[in-house]
């Protein structure tokens, strides 16, 4: 039940993320008139600071020391990054469909493997 929990935790995070990074963006973009790329970069770096506060914080209530967990997540997301990548090549090649469909499949992996990941490594103590 813990863990249907911090999945639940998880996803509401994901989403805090998402509309966090998408509003950062409107905001450099819009009002501050700041480029694409730079906008989209900060925007990004607002979501996973987010997400590792309140990963670390909320969903997994860990007590393992900031840096050791911030280093920890940094790793996961690249690797999760990575495997997420290669899963989207493969799906492309294997699956006759819209390679959109084949990105979104590859975020729910992302997603699955993340959550694993974090919570069997980032946040232990």
């Amino acid at each position: 039940m813990k863990t249907v929990r911090q999945a639940i935790k998880y996803g509401i995070v994901g989403v805090s993320n998402t509309l966090i990074t998408a509003v950062v963006i409107w905001i450099l973009m819009k009002v501050a008139h700041c480029s694409d790329v730079l906008s989209n970069v900060v925007g990004y770096i607002a979501g996973v600071v987010n997400s590792f506060v309140w990963n670390k914080q909320w969903t997994f209530q860990s007590h393992a020391g900031w840096v050791k967990s911030a280093v920890r997540f940094g790793l996961v997301f690249g690797i999760c990054y990575l495997l997420q990548l290669g899963f989207l090549f493969l799906l492309n090649a294997w699956l006759p469909i819209d390679p959109y469909y084949n990105q979104l499949i590859a975020m729910a992996f992302y997603t699955v493997i993340n959550f694993i990941f974090n919570k069997v490594y980032t946040f232990k103590e």
